[in-house]
């Protein structure tokens, strides 16, 4: 028995299945999950002493690669000076200048501890601003594990075979209208029966829990519009795209501007943390200035923003990194599109920028309808061969991979090459 076997066997005495978040369970793949003990620029090692090359980059934040030497330099000198101090620092002061200086629709950011906080937070400032309830999402669209967005919530709940989770009353999700990403004529239905009653629209740009689904050609500028015309808040959650795909994110890649934006862990270079930001207008109604509560003790956290400052100031500098992201994520999903075609495998890969995912699916992905269509068996079988092999893959067909700037292009053609070998014994 390996040591993250036995490590999983004690942990499932104390923690619920093994895991606390249920996609590491590796559940769905017929495995039992590997143990990390340590990352370094692309890799991973586990419990067992195996190295890995990572594409989960702790599912997004790591886009310039594990232990990054000046990230941890700036988080070794917040910790020096204390852990945590729940008052006010110069740190987040900063930080939220950054944040506002380099996404145009950001004036003003409040701190938060999660994206489900950031995504909860901002959907009660919608709803404080507009005095309306009513909320628009997305069939496969996560928001985080708030009660009102776990409905055809995309990502674990996908993976896990659960629609909805037990625990939500059905009150929590009287107000949260469900629509088809990619189709507008379902938004604009939404609209025409409910509109002078949704306080928002809310999604994630590039859908990037349902697998990785991008936007079709202008559909988030007809959802901007409809909530223009409607006096609607559109909400992009960038928790995945914020600062990955662009320097500012989404919004810079497609050309589009949102009311309020969410960040996750991006902004934290690794550490907890989240944010969500937007028009001054609509910011100014949360407390202590407006009447919409939203607290935190540890928002803001002094150590969780050393390292996002030092993060986003790199990428803020250092704009060739996207330029090398661009060129990994061409190499490696062109190279799996051209693997599939000349293979004759009916599977399809989407991607956008350093995103991508390999849907074993016969017909194009553009929702959550078509995701569900993959042969989650057959994904399977690959993600054990690449494991296996040293490649380190979400442990789900639902999930993105996820490229860094430690990535290098012989570690794109290896991986090309392992995916290969199994393809041709398939």
């Amino acid at each position: 028995m390996t040591r993250s076997e036995r490590l999983f066997q004690e942990a499932q005495k104390y923690i619920p299945g093994g895991v606390n978040s249920p996609v590491r369970a590796f559940g769905s793949v017929g495995m039992t999950p590997r143990f990390i003990v340590s990352a370094k620029g692309a890799y991973l090692t586990d419990a067992d002493g195996n190295r890995y090359l990572d594409y989960i980059g702790s599912w997004g934040p790591m886009i310039l690669g594990h232990a990054h030497p000046m990230v941890l330099e700036k988080v070794e000198e917040a910790c020096r000076r204390g852990l945590s101090f729940g008052a006010a620092t110069e740190a987040e002061v900063a930080m939220a200048e950054l944040i506002c200086s380099m996404v145009p629709s950001v004036e003003m950011v409040r701190m938060v501890n999660s994206g489900t906080e950031a995504v909860m937070s901002a959907v009660r400032a919608a709803r404080g601003y507009t005095g309306r309830n009513k909320i628009i999402k997305f069939e496969g669209c996560y928001h985080g594990h708030s009660d009102a967005m776990l409905v055809r919530a995309g990502s674990g709940v996908m993976t896990a075979g659960v629609p909805d989770s037990s625990g939500v009353p059905d009150g929590c999700t009287q107000d949260t209208l469900l629509a088809v990403y990619n189709d507008v004529s379902s938004v604009e239905k939404l609209f025409d029966v409910w509109g002078k009653e949704i306080a928002a629209v809310i999604l994630e740009p590039v859908g990037a829990n349902m697998g990785v689904v991008p936007p079709k050609e202008g559909f988030l500028q007809r959802l901007r519009a409809l909530c223009t015309e409607n006096k609607s808040v559109l909400i992009f959650d960038e928790v995945i795209t914020g600062f990955r795909l662009a320097r500012a994110g989404a919004q810079e890649y497609f050309g589009i501007e949102a009311d309020l934006t969410t960040y996750g862990k991006i902004i934290g270079g690794g550490m907890p943390v989240g944010a969500y930001g937007g028009k001054r207008e609509i910011m100014e109604v949360i407390a202590p200035v407006g009447n919409v509560y939203q607290a935190g003790t540890l928002s803001g956290n002094p150590v969780a923003m050393a390292a996002g400052y030092a993060q986003l100031t790199y990428l803020n500098e250092h704009p060739e990194v996207y330029g090398k992201l661009q060129k990994l994520g061409a190499l490696l999903y062109g190279g799996m599109r051209s693997m599939c075609r000349e293979s004759g495998l009916p599977y399809q890969v989407n991607d956008v920028g350093s995103l991508g995912c390999m849907f074993f699916a016969s017909a194009p992905v553009t929702d959550y309808t078509s995701a569900k269509s993959s042969d989650t068996d057959a994904f399977g079988g690959y993600f054990r061969h690449m494991l296996e092999n040293g490649i380190y893959l979400a442990p789900s067909q639902f999930e993105a991979m996820f490229l860094s700037a430690a990535h290098s292009e012989e570690d794109i053609r290896r991986t090309l090459d392992i995916m290969h070998r199994y393809f041709e014994k398939s």
